[in-house]
């Protein structure tokens, strides 16, 4: 599958919904990916994630029409390296803050000389262990970038950001935001909400995808309005949480 047809509804009418993966969990993941969103966000920042779970993570997943978006815990080239060795397609990387972050970023997805990606493709998933034909010289196409915008730096740069080629989405990132404007806690104050939809319509009139956080069916609603292509509306842990919730309720006496 290259780049085009991973993304393609990124560029079409239908916008592409998601959730969150962060339990760490593989039976988790594959009950997620059996639900019919379009793609699962499996994290590494703020979840018990590493390169070795991630794995069985992919593997359940890959069965299923959906997409696995995979946000490491940092732009590390090395950590990069090894996340895209086991077979990850589709990276996102949080806090980013300029474009020359977001073009390092792009020159450690992309083998030499367009990039630093170390050269071991024999031993790697990815290429399943060297059974990919011409694996070397397609890899770049067959990969996506979505980098998170998250700061107050990060949205005056949005624009210089959105631009950088091989940068294929933003994803705006409210609780960040939120926070990084002043308002911690609360990523449907006011200003956070103008700012991600201005965000939003930066990054379309790129011709970027802009990608956005929205728990709340309003908010997902008002973002989906504004152009965002990607919405991640959940999460595998808040649904249990939630749930375990609601069924104490109903049956334990108060």
């Amino acid at each position: 599958m290259t780049r085009a047809d991973t993304w393609v509804a990124l560029r079409g009418d239908t916008p592409l919904i998601g959730m969150w993966v962060v339990s760490g969990s593989a039976y988790t993941a594959e009950i997620c990916a059996g639900g019919g969103l379009d793609f699962l966000v499996i994290d590494c920042e703020h979840a018990p994630n590493d390169v070795p779970s991630l794995v069985p993570q992919l593997q359940a997943v890959a069965a299923y029409p959906t997409e696995a978006l995979v946000r490491a815990p940092t732009g590390d080239a090395v950590l990069i390296k090894q996340l895209l060795d086991i077979g990850v397609r589709n990276l996102m990387v949080p806090m980013v803050e300029s474009a020359e972050q977001a073009r390092a970023l792009v020159a450690a997805m992309r083998y030499p000389p367009e990039g630093i990606r170390g050269v071991g493709a024999a031993f790697a998933r990815a290429s399943r262990w060297g059974r990919v034909p011409g694996y070397l010289d397609s890899a770049a196409a067959e990969l996506t970038l979505t980098v998170q915008v998250e700061s107050r730096r990060g949205l005056d740069e949005v624009k210089a950001i959105a631009s950088v080629d091989g940068v294929d989405a933003v994803f705006l990132g409210p609780a960040d935001l939120a926070a990084s404007l002043g308002h911690l806690g609360r990523p449907e104050h006011p200003e956070v909400l103008a700012s991600v939809e201005q965000a939003i319509g930066t990054v379309a009139a790129l011709g970027k995808a802009a990608c956005v956080n929205a728990f709340a069916e309003p908010v997902a609603r008002r973002y989906l309005a504004a152009g965002a292509r990607l919405v991640v509306v959940g999460a595998d842990v808040t649904l249990l949480a939630r749930g375990s919730e609601d069924l104490a309720a109903r049956y334990r006496q108060p």
